[in-house]
């Protein structure tokens, strides 16, 4: 296995490759400034969810840096992330909107990312990934867990790379992305 690409991102930074992006913000405004720095036309990105969008311009980030096509169907490539906090903090936002009383109103757009595996999804439907996708909710970040995760989605004979890692979202001042781009080969 060859480690392709990695990225960082935590509140106060964002590092590609060992070489920290230069930016101006800080928390929340850290992903937007990245966002929109990379002139992206994702308008979706302003809907997501804190760990969604945390994932999202991670990968974004990412794959904006790498040499290769991208866009194109490939059944090859898996989308592997791990977190502690997944969505809790979205279901606490969306718990709110579901209480009885004067302000009850479930709403579907924050229903949506209560699932914590919808980030891999937005990652594989922006870039056309049909490869396998998965989130795995751990008690911390686990170097070796995370390997065996790549080992296990390296057995099968199509998957050739996968984007792979942390994301934990708590709040927007308190997040980590750490995310690698790892080739079978």
């Amino acid at each position: 296995m060859t480690a392709l690409s990695e990225i960082h991102i935590s509140p106060q930074n964002c590092v590609l490759n060992g070489t920290p992006l230069s930016t101006h913000e800080t928390g929340k405004d850290l992903l937007k400034e990245l966002y929109r720095n990379l002139q992206t036309d994702y308008p979706k990105f302003f809907k997501m969810d804190g760990l969604c969008r945390l994932g999202f311009i991670a990968s974004e980030v990412l794959l904006a840096h790498r040499e290769e096509e991208r866009f194109i169907p490939r059944e090859d490539r898996a989308v592997i992330l791990v977190t502690h906090q997944g969505c809790l903090t979205t279901d606490y936002h969306y718990e709110g909107t579901i209480k009885p009383g004067e302000g009850y109103f479930p709403s579907p757009a924050i229903f949506v990312y209560t699932l914590p595996n919808i980030v891999t999804g937005e990652i594989a439907i922006r870039n056309k990934y049909m490869g396998e996708t998965s989130m795995y909710v751990t008690e911390a970040e686990d170097a070796s867990r995370i390997n065996e995760l790549l080992e296990e989605v390296f057995m099968d004979t199509i998957t050739t790379s996968a984007l792979i890692g942390w994301v934990d979202y708590r709040s927007d001042n308190d997040y980590i992305a750490h995310i690698k781009l790892i080739s079978k080969h």
